[in-house]
């Protein structure tokens, strides 16, 4: 082989490396795509309340965060039940911002003003994480609202961490 050759082989194994730790997924990453996921709740609603352009912004709420488009999502919203499952984006705006003549009334348009999280765990590796607790929505009259959540992620070819999982429920209230 000549030098040629090798200094090629090195450089591409020195390229692989370098890309292989960039996809690594921390839990700091998944600390702040569960911030940007709240942020992002609270601008729908805030944007809902001063009359703009509320489904603009929950489409790029969806579009930055929700891997639809890259591979199969699981969403299941808190407040579903005639349609538990969301697997396409058209179904997820719906459950967002509302649809007339279904269940949805417009989950991210309820008036909320923070999100809090609590994580139970949050679980990594190269390629995955997933995260489980409770967070809590805050809404317009201060009062919060817990729910039950687990998410799981991927980063997508741009290397952006997108969610594919996503199931959320209100606690179990015994009888």
């Amino acid at each position: 082989m000549n030098k040629k050759n090798v200094f090629g082989i090195a450089a591409a194994l020195s390229s692989l490396s370098i890309t292989a730790y960039a996809a690594d997924i921390t839990e700091a990453d998944v600390i702040a795509a569960q911030t940007e996921w709240g942020n992002g709740i609270v601008a729908i609603a805030s944007t809902h309340s001063a009359g703009g352009d509320f489904e603009a912004r929950a489409t790029e709420h969806i579009n930055t965060l929700y891997a639809y488009g890259d591979t199969k999502v699981m969403f299941k919203p808190t407040l579903a039940a005639e349609d538990q499952f969301r697997e396409t984006f058209e179904e997820a705006l719906a459950y967002f911002i509302g649809a007339e003549g279904t269940e949805d009334t417009g989950f991210a348009i309820k008036g909320w003003t923070d999100v809090r999280w609590e994580n139970n765990g949050i679980y990594t590796n190269d390629k995955s994480a997933m995260a489980m607790g409770n967070y809590y929505f805050t809404g317009p009259d201060g009062a919060e609202t817990k729910v039950e959540y687990t998410f799981g992620y991927e980063r997508n070819a741009d290397g952006d961490l997108k969610i594919n999982l996503h199931h959320s429920s209100l606690p179990y209230t015994p009888e």
